[in-house]
């Protein structure tokens, strides 16, 4: 099986657009999604100012209790009643934080979404960038 290619420079993108943005938190942990009142975000999640991801809304992101200032993780959603996918930054989650983000997200049939962790590695083809 073909693994996911997981390459430092992309990383390190993610890292820029987190510290040149301003992070707002607009639902914290606990509170209840503004559509789906059933729905509780089992950590703090906002956006990041100043940027616009797929869905043409600012980037959004899950935000856990320790403190970072690197991109850990993205979730990629796949919504079919939205017919959209999203990318979602995960900054400062513990490994249960990222469990119950992922349970978060995909507990509706018409959701779906997996979790890409950071990796560190440079291949080859992007030694001479």
């Amino acid at each position: 099986m073909e693994q996911l290619e997981n390459n430092a420079y992309f990383w390190q993108k993610m890292d820029t657009l987190l510290l040149s943005s301003t992070c707002k938190i607009d639902h914290p942990q606990g509170s209840s999604h503004p559509v789906y009142a059933n729905l509780i975000y089992p950590v703090d999640y906002g956006y990041l100012q100043d940027t616009v991801g797929t869905d043409t809304q600012p980037i959004h992101v899950f935000k856990g209790k320790k403190s970072a200032h690197n991109v850990g993780a993205i979730v990629i959603s796949a919504d079919i009643l939205k017919k959209d996918c999203e990318v979602k930054l995960l900054v400062g989650c513990d490994e249960e934080e990222k469990v119950k983000i992922l349970e978060f997200l995909n507990q509706t049939q018409f959701q779906k979404a997996i979790l890409v962790q950071r990796g560190n590695q440079t291949p080859n083809w992007a030694n001479n960038d």
